[in-house]
């Protein structure tokens, strides 16, 4: 499981706007195994691409704006080809989007992009966050809507344990509903405290062990630990979820093994 551990970049965004490849090799030397890139900063997209390649890195999928699907779709399938990824999600809606009309609309221009990128082997998703619970359309959560299969196709969840429980629903439970649907998936913890704020894999109040326990019968393929903001220095915060996270994975190996006997 280890090597399905990825480190989602918008937690160094401050960082990777001084160094991006410095971000990077510091990553691979912590000892993460994969990135989800999420945005280049102006720094072109060879030069991170040669960077990946230098350290091993893979890319574990990239968050892109419905924007630029909409309008610069080649360049991001460049971008996606450039970094050996084939994986790409809608990673937040604006907040005059946060609506019926609005959902309504992100699916059906995400949909498009899936029918134009499907059969050339890519794969669209979408990223949600809390807001996404709070709106309801046809008697079911937005976030379902979003996700429902519509003319036989579907986007792929990209489903994130920290915004499924700060709407009051347990993240296994709310996983659950997409078997075989959830090629990554975003790892985040909450504070055990009146704040509900971000916290450090395995820190806080999410139990994480079943959850990769499913991940490994369902298909997972990374684990992208992400914290919006840190109480000191991000790369410190990556570090110990990753600790962590070594630690579960290990414990959660022991208990598949003992099940098999």
């Amino acid at each position: 499981m280890r090597h399905k551990f990825a480190a989602q970049l918008y937690t160094l965004r401050n960082e990777i706007r001084k160094d991006f490849p410095g971000v990077l090799r510091e990553l691979k030397k912590m000892g993460y195994v994969a990135v989800q890139i999420d945005g280049l900063y102006d720094y072109p997209a060879d030069e991170i691409a040669d960077v990946l390649k230098e350290t091993g890195l893979k890319t574990a999928g990239m968050h892109i704006s419905l924007d630029r699907m909409n309008n610069e779709l080649e360049t991001v399938l460049k971008e996606a080809d450039l970094f050996g990824t084939t994986d790409f999600f809608c990673h937040y809606l604006e907040e005059e989007m946060q609506n019926i009309e609005g959902y309504l609309k992100a699916k059906h221009d995400l949909l498009e992009v899936a029918k134009k990128v499907t059969p050339r082997g890519y794969r669209v998703g979408y990223h949600h966050h809390d807001f996404e619970f709070r709106t309801q359309i046809d008697g079911k959560f937005a976030l379902d809507y979003i996700l429902e299969k519509e003319d036989g196709l579907s986007l792929y969840p990209e489903v994130d344990t920290y915004w499924v429980k700060m709407a009051g629903i347990d993240p296994l439970s709310y996983m659950k509903k997409f078997p075989n649907r959830i090629p990554i998936l975003h790892l985040k913890d909450m504070t055990n405290d009146e704040r509900k704020y971000f916290a450090e894999v395995g820190t806080g109040t999410i139990d994480f062990q079943p959850i990769l326990l499913w991940g490994e019968q369902n298909g997972v393929e990374f684990y992208a630990v992400e914290q919006d903001f840190c109480p000191g220095s991000p790369f410190d915060s990556l570090e110990l979820s990753l600790t962590n996270l070594i630690k579960l994975s290990e414990k959660s190996m022991r208990i598949e093994t003992y099940k098999r006997w």
